[in-house]
């Protein structure tokens, strides 16, 4: 993440030791000997950690029957496949490898919403760039289960709109991406839950499956994610109309923060201009 308590800069949030590190894109910098890289914990599901090799599965015959599964402010629920473990991603039902799906994402058990099924078969979002990539994946041992939540981010309005079975529970105002470093727009979805370094960050801070479409590498930290928390400082910028004033992630006042706080990992993010 890159979000920091000062002008000019980004902030990272980061995980426990062993690669719980995750890096997310706003305006102010944040400075790593005070925040301290290695001391951010997550907060959401238990945890465990998963080898990077691919996983061997033996092919199966190709499905045509494929039922796609809508995700829009409409709907009263989505489902959220999660993962036992690294899972084989294809690129249709039975058709060819394209890479590892990782059954966890900087310490965080992968929670990933499902868009569509074929008999044996799940297409999921996945939380690595490229922005809104998608895998199939075999559903055998994968847990099924659903969100009443969704996000919608309007970067138009700079408001944040809050989802729960369909109806509107929330619209705040959100401080977003400047022109030169705009927060992306499409299909995401809540990573987890991570700690905050600072009581400027709010109670927490929220990740995401979106990524900087500007920044490549956020302070030598390999990717520059974007997450979604408190103001860092910035209420007044905020106020009740919303401010262009990040690197890419999204901030909210502690209040309207809060409220984000039941929303479950894999609950999908839409963002919008």
């Amino acid at each position: 993440m890159a979000d920091e308590p000062g002008p000019g800069g980004a902030h990272r949030p980061a995980g426990a030791r062993g690669g719980r590190r995750a890096i997310v894109v706003c305006l102010l910098v944040l400075v790593a000997a005070s925040v301290g890289w290695f001391g951010w914990r997550a907060l959401g599901p238990a945890r465990h950690g998963t080898a990077g090799a691919s996983l061997a599965r033996p092919r199966a015959h190709p499905v045509t029957t494929t039922t796609v599964i809508a995700q829009t402010a409409g709907d009263r629920t989505s489902v959220i496949a999660t993962l036992p473990g690294d899972e084989q991603g294809y690129s249709s039902p039975g058709g060819g490898a394209t890479g590892v799906v990782p059954g966890s994402w900087h310490g965080a058990v992968s929670a990933l919403p499902v868009i569509a099924t074929s008999p044996g078969w799940l297409d999921v979002r996945l939380a690595q760039r490229p922005n809104e990539a998608t895998a199939w994946i075999p559903s055998a041992g994968v847990a099924l289960s659903s969100t009443p939540y969704r996000i919608v981010i309007d970067l138009a309005t700079m408001h944040l709109s809050l989802y729960d079975a369909g109806n509107l529970v929330m619209s705040a105002p959100a401080g977003i991406g400047t022109s030169s470093t705009p927060t992306p727009t499409g299909s995401f979805f809540v990573a987890f839950l991570e700690q905050a370094p600072s009581p400027g960050y709010g109670a927490f801070i929220m990740v995401t499956s979106a990524h900087s479409n500007v920044i490549a590498d956020f302070e030598n930290s390999g990717d520059a994610i974007i997450g979604i928390h408190g103001p860092l400082g910035a209420d007044a910028e905020i106020g009740t109309t919303g401010a262009a004033i990040s690197n890419g992630c999204i901030r909210l006042h502690d209040a309207d923060l809060a409220q984000l706080g039941a929303v479950p990992a894999g609950s999908p993010i839409q963002i919008i201009d």
